[in-house]
């Protein structure tokens, strides 16, 4: 079954309310990843929860390329803040993501570089990133279009904030959303990520995140809404 949109969230809250507004709805398990299909505001589209981390992120996005061939990736949640002028519930809208804990400097290497297809960074879809500008401004929601660096480390020290600045500038950090571009990338699909501040990635990380989860899946998740209806 083919769908128009996909869209992948690494957690239970990122998702759930998009799944609960599909109707003509259908799910079915690959690899142990349940994939929800169906019409979300008159467009085909397929959801999927896909597990914390590049791992997971990666085999969700190559198995909804694969069976059905969207033609657009989105994924959708939270992060934290890199930049000094995000605060939670603020938007990031990716232009482009790095996987910052990619690391063969020792032989010679750029930090970040991407063994074989020779990229450090990957662009995000022109048209998503105007649709989500616009749209985060009808909403009320202070947006930031910038990079985004993902790597399997929840970031809630200033020296882990500093260190992955010195190497990459970027406005917020995560831990999927540099694997679904690179797995896009690879399969040739378009794709966006959007990252709702849920943290500042900082010593305070850990107490900020369980309060403000909520309010930034929300904001993440009604941003996501707007770009389907629009797509």
């Amino acid at each position: 079954m083919r769908a128009d949109i996909g869209i992948i969230g690494a957690m239970v809250p990122e998702v759930e309310g998009l799944v609960a507004r599909l109707t003509d709805a259908s799910s079915e398990t690959v690899s142990g990843i349940t994939f929800h299909t169906g019409l979300l505001l008159g467009k085909r589209v397929v959801i999927a929860q896909c597990g914390i981390g590049k791992v997971f992120a990666a085999i969700c996005c190559e198995i909804m390329i694969l069976k059905y061939s969207p033609s657009l990736i989105v994924n959708t949640g939270v992060g934290g803040a890199l930049s000094p002028e995000l605060k939670t519930g603020d938007i990031v809208i990716a232009d482009k993501l790095c996987q910052r804990d990619m690391d063969t400097s020792p032989i010679g290497d750029p930090k970040g570089l991407i063994s074989g297809i020779n990229k450090i960074y990957f662009d995000t879809d022109e048209r998503a990133r105007g649709i989500l500008t616009s749209a985060a401004e009808r909403l009320g929601l202070h947006a930031m279009v910038g990079t985004i660096a993902t790597g399997d480390q929840f970031i809630a020290s200033a020296e882990d904030k500093n260190r992955i600045l010195a190497d990459f500038p970027s406005v917020a950090c995560e831990m999927e959303g540099g694997a679904v571009a690179h797995a896009a990338y690879i399969n040739d699909t378009p794709f966006i990520v959007i990252r709702a501040i849920s943290d500042s990635a900082d010593g305070e990380a850990t107490m900020d995140y369980p309060t403000f989860l909520p309010l930034a899946a929300e904001n993440s998740q009604n941003l996501t809404l707007a770009l389907v209806k629009e797509w």
